[in-house]
């Protein structure tokens, strides 16, 4: 592990579950430790953009009683109308240099890498303030992605002192197997939401990151 502002857990909310139970949820991994979530662009047909903005603000405002910067994934449009910290992509925006000036402030800015290291090189060059490798595992949650090389990793860091985050069927357990790797934090989806302790796993998380 290395030491950065951006780093430990990041949990990736899935705001397709019940509402009230997915909001139980995030309070208590927040009260266990979570350091960053993200709003995954997931959404049930019945909500309407309103319904959105004001899920996502409520879970900014529980957020940010714990110093917790909120993320979107992808709908960085979002930032303008809620308040959100930041904007998660999935691949490379084709006109990241217009999407900044139209949100008009600092944000926190992220991007997944598979194994194609031209990811890393773009994010270091326009100033991204971390990278989340997936899949390191494979998973339920990340179907989409293919399987990382703990090279690919090894050569990232070689190219960049930007935080990376490792993600795809990582559990608590799991973080011993990537003690060869240096890296900042791991995201995490149904290893947190799906478990019926989710404070206790996101203390499980912290605990086996800081052993690393």
């Amino acid at each position: 592990m290395t030491d950065n502002e951006l780093n430990g857990v990041y949990l990736v909310i899935d705001p397709t579950m019940d509402q009230s139970v997915l909001l139980d949820k995030v309070e208590e991994a927040l009260e266990g430790g979570v350091s960053i979530l993200q709003i995954w662009n997931r959404w049930s047909d019945r909500m309407q953009q309103s319904d959105k903005e004001q899920l996502a603000s409520y879970i900014r405002e529980m957020a940010h009683e714990y110093d917790v910067p909120v993320l979107m994934n992808e709908d960085w449009e979002m930032l303008k109308k809620t308040g959100l910290d930041g904007v998660h992509f999935e691949e490379l925006p084709k006109n990241y240099e217009q999407i900044k000036e139209k949100i008009g402030r600092d944000f926190i800015a992220g991007i997944t890498c598979s194994n194609d290291l031209e990811v890393v090189k773009w994010a270091e060059e326009h100033g991204l303030d971390y990278v989340s490798f997936c899949a390191m595992f494979p998973s339920p949650s990340v179907g989409s992605c293919e399987i990382v090389k703990p090279e690919t990793v090894k050569r990232a860091r070689e190219i960049t002192d930007m935080p990376l985050f490792l993600s795809g069927g990582i559990t608590a357990d799991k973080i011993a197997e990537l003690d060869e790797l240096e890296f900042n934090g791991v995201a995490v989806i149904s290893g947190i939401l799906k478990d019926d302790e989710p404070r206790k796993q996101a203390f499980n998380f912290n605990k086996a990151l800081n052993e690393t």
